[in-house]
């Protein structure tokens, strides 16, 4: 079998080009327009920002994609799921404000925002995977319900996975709450009980009857607790909450079997953006600075072997003098942040963990684009 194809652009521009004129080459050269379109619902996944960071992507490479789909005669809509930590994206009325605060609105992006898992963070399907850690994953019904899947990704540094590509776009961004927790922990929520004000919709959220209310504050049983997470969306106060405690490997591990539960039975298309590359990710409301010089747009129907070509590409890059990664222990090379380097190390797992759920392929033949 050939290696998949990943097809790359830089971001240098000619007088008169603009960078939204090349990524249309790429993403083209890489075949989304072979993808049947026509009257189909094609949801484009991307992050819109946390409030205060300015490392996401504009709006403007939403609309080149968005405006693809539509002289296809597809159906394309932003999304993306609410977040599992407080911030301003916990909900879908502040998910879209802080979207459109961000610049994304009709006029900018060509099509709608649709939050994928709903007001609360609760609106899921479970789809069976049978992974060796995920047996269903919670995928936001919007997305779910969508017939081709298309991300937008912002390539960078992550500080619990190494880095943010496809497949986290897939796999955390797609997630609905409990899926999130599903994957960055045990599955048990944690109260704060000096954030609880009493109101005790958590406990009527909890099918388990796990949660009650004693002396004005709930009080969770952990025995008797699911982990579905519902009670996470219902609480308005930010007092219940999940705690990050699974090991990095096995959230690797849990990522890539829900990007093989996101993409199943569908056509997916995958373009990654490495500019502005922070060594955090992008829900974070502040961004350091770059820690290497922008690199280009890169797009594949495999978002495995894409992501493989992303990390090379960047571990090939000089590092930007005064940036967090030349500050940390002298490094002339971004390996340790991205740490997949080392044969052996987690994210070497990762990739050969995907090719056996058949999300991709990590060997991969890249092509310019001029």
């Amino acid at each position: 079998m050939s290696a998949p194809k990943v097809y790359f652009t830089d971001m240098r521009c000619k007088v008169d080009e603009s960078i939204l004129d090349k990524m249309k080459r790429v993403v083209c050269a890489a075949g989304i327009r072979d993808i049947e379109m026509n009257k189909r619902f094609v949801a484009i996944k991307m992050h819109f920002g946390e409030l205060g960071n300015l490392s996401f992507l504009r709006p403007n490479y939403a609309k080149v994609v968005a405006d693809i789909v539509k002289e296809e005669g597809g159906i394309p809509y932003l999304t993306d799921c609410n977040t599992m930590y407080p911030g301003s994206r916990k909900n879908a009325v502040e998910h879209m404000d802080c979207a459109n605060l961000n610049g994304f609105v009709t006029a900018t992006t060509g099509c709608q925002i649709i939050i994928g898992d709903g007001l609360r963070g609760t609106d899921d399907v479970e789809v069976p995977i049978n992974g060796t850690y995920v047996e269903k994953a919670k995928i936001g019904r919007a997305i779910a319900d969508c017939d081709v899947l298309i991300t937008l990704s912002h390539f960078k540094g992550h500080e619990i996975t190494g880095f943010g590509g496809a497949i986290k776009n897939l796999a955390m961004g797609c997630a609905s709450r409990r899926g999130k927790m599903e994957m960055h922990s045990q599955g048990k929520p944690r109260l704060d009980a000096s954030k609880c004000v009493g109101c005790g919709k958590c406990a009527k959220s909890c099918g388990q009857d796990a949660i009650s209310i004693v002396g004005g504050k709930a009080k969770v049983d952990a025995d008797a607790c699911v982990g579905c997470g519902r009670c996470i969306g219902m609480c308005a106060f930010d007092a219940i909450y999940a705690e990050y405690d699974q090991d990095g490997s096995i959230v690797d591990m849990k990522m890539v079997e829900y990007a093989a539960a996101v993409i199943k039975d569908r056509p997916s298309f995958h373009i990654s953006v490495i500019c502005d590359v922070s060594p955090y990710c992008d829900c974070h409301s502040g961004n350091d600075a770059p820690i290497i010089p922008d690199v280009g747009i890169l797009a594949s129907a495999d978002p495995v072997a894409l992501d493989k070509a992303c990390v090379d590409l960047v571990l090939k890059q000089p590092v930007i003098p005064g940036s967090h990664l030349h500050d940390l222990c002298g490094k002339e090379r971004p390996e340790d942040l991205l740490q997949c380097s080392q044969p052996g190390t987690r994210w070497q797992a990762h990739f050969e963990h995907s090719e056996r759920m058949g999300l991709g392929n990590g060997g991969y033949e890249l092509v310019k684009v001029d």
